[in-house]
Formats: C-alpha cells, structure tokens, sequence
C-alpha cells in the first residue's frame, strides 16, 4: 500500500513562518503587573546606593554638601516608585465603529402604508366574528378552581 504525501498546514503561522494576529489584545495583567513589580524593585534598588554613597562622601570624604545631594536625592525616590507602579500603560486608541452605508442595505419603503387593526378586522369575511356575549343570561367563564 503505497504511502500518500499530504500536506500538513500550519494554521497558526504565515508563509514566514511569523505567527498571525488574530487579535489586538492588550497584555495580560499578570505580565502588565511584573512588569509594575520589576520597575518599583529598581527604583527603589536605587536609593540604597545613594544613602551608601552620601555616607562614603559625608564620612570619607568630608564632603557634606555631595553627602546631602544625595540624601535630598534618596528623598523623592519611594514617592516616584509607587507612581510609576501604580500607573498603568493608557488603552490604546481604538478606531470608532462609524456607520457606514452600503450597497446591501434596504432603501425606503416607496409605498409604507399604516394597517389598522380595527379596519382589517371589520374587512374580513373569510370567518364570521364572534358576537358579543354580554347579555344578561351570559355567565363568566369558570377558572377550574373547585367551587
């Protein structure tokens, strides 16, 4: 039995082999909140060289004011951590859904007419209506509940 060569297609690649976008959708909130947790450990990384820094110049150096630079430096670090972590990365612009006409659509009605439901009752003659029972003699219909 001889073998058949078939041809195995890769739906989830192109021709280049790239994987093809099916979608245009954000990051997941894991991935956006490492990435949140990563930027605040290496802001933050960065103050402990500048306290370490502002005592090697204070002390080992006898230089206050590059001692103090760095201290005043350290100082705004926390605060800027946490805003950058805190904010997230704004949504993208995604392109209005405008109403556009095309050739499929239906056009005007040329000849609408408003089909009352009173005339076209009184018009039919296919089947007699029903006359009205409200005489004296005419008993409501029992519900079934025993009585």
């Amino acid at each position: 039995m001889p073998k058949e060569a078939t041809l195995v297609v890769n739906r989830r690649q192109d021709d280049d082999g790239q994987p093809i976008l099916i979608t245009q959708a954000a990051v997941s909130y894991d991935e956006e909140f490492a990435a949140r947790k990563k930027r605040y450990s290496l802001i933050m990384a960065c103050r402990i060289p500048c306290l370490v820094l502002a005592g090697v110049a204070g002390i080992g150096f006898n230089l206050p004011w590059l001692a103090v630079a760095f201290i005043v430096l350290s100082v705004p670090l926390p605060w800027v951590a946490v805003l950058i972590a805190n904010d997230r990365p704004p949504k993208k612009a995604e392109k209005a859904n405008r109403y556009r006409r095309s050739h499929h659509e239906l056009g005007a009605v040329p000849d609408a007419q408003i089909i009352d439901a009173a005339e076209k009752l009184d018009q039919r003659t296919e089947w007699p209506r029903q006359s009205q029972q409200d005489d004296a003699g005419h008993a409501p219909p029992r519900t079934g509940s025993g009585g």
